[in-house]
């Protein structure tokens, strides 16, 4: 009996370990952390320099909007791509790149990482990096997870990969169906600190539908407020992140 009772705790130990260390990267989901210890994986750069990017297109409804107003303001940003809705619009694709806009790979599934064993996420992100390497024509450098969230198993794969992990440190809650231009402008606003990462959605694919109006429209307000600030816009290969040997490839610049 005392032998069992060993050998269960040996084997509930092991598996509280393990969990832990498979959620221990979640503790990025904390905006704070991201703002001001963990700066590497919240995406903080230049004081000056917003990073603007988008997730989960291209999406020919959408992203075509999106691109034209970007391109009015002068601005370039990064786009992490869904790899189904990449390979469903290779021509938008191609745009984006051609624009002089980044793209970054946001997976195969928008599936949160945390429910998912270290071999299926690393499936996952090759496939979507692949992807993306195949219909941009160039090696994307960055790797943002479906809804912030991090497993020991996604980071890993994103290293062994060769990409950057990197979330954001303020964003306008623009998937939501009551957002307005105004609310994801004053959402942006209220969370920016020097150096910020902005997220936003060229697409509605797994937000409330038509919700990217409401990031679309709040770009020119959030123009006026940067500008009032000094802030330039662009990438985040423009932003200086600075580079964390915990969570992007050893050697990366």
């Amino acid at each position: 009996m005392t032998s069992r009772r060993t050998s269960l705790a040996i084997g509930g130990g092991a598996a509280a370990i393990a969990a832990a260390v498979h959620f221990g990267p979640a503790i990025t989901s904390v905006m704070g952390l991201r703002r001001t210890v963990l700066r590497g994986i919240g995406g903080v750069g230049r004081p000056d320099h917003v990073a603007l990017t988008f997730d989960d297109g291209p999406d020919p409804a959408s992203t075509p909007a999106v691109m034209a107003e970007l391109d009015r303001l002068g601005w370039r940003a990064t786009f992490f791509l869904l790899a189904p809705n990449a390979r469903a619009a290779p021509g938008l694709v191609r745009e984006l790149v051609a624009a002089g806009h980044e793209v970054g790979v946001h997976g195969e599934r928008h599936r949160s990482h945390l429910t998912r064993h270290g071999l299926d996420s690393l499936a996952d992100i090759r496939r979507g990096r692949d992807t993306v390497a195949e219909l941009a024509g160039v090696s994307p450098q960055w790797f943002r997870p479906p809804y912030g969230a991090l497993s020991a198993g996604a980071l890993l794969a994103a290293r062994q990969l060769g990409l950057r992990t990197v979330l954001w440190t303020t964003w306008g809650r623009d998937w939501r169906a009551e957002a307005t231009p105004s609310s994801v402008a004053a959402d942006v606003l209220g969370g920016l600190a020097p150096g910020g990462c902005v997220l936003l959605h060229d697409s509605d694919c797994t937000s409330a539908p038509g919700s990217w109006r409401s990031g679309l429209g709040a770009l020119p307000l959030l123009a006026d407020a940067f500008a009032e600030r000094g802030l330039s816009v662009g990438p985040l290969g423009e932003h200086d992140v600075r580079p964390s040997s915990v969570f992007w490839p050893v050697g990366a610049a």
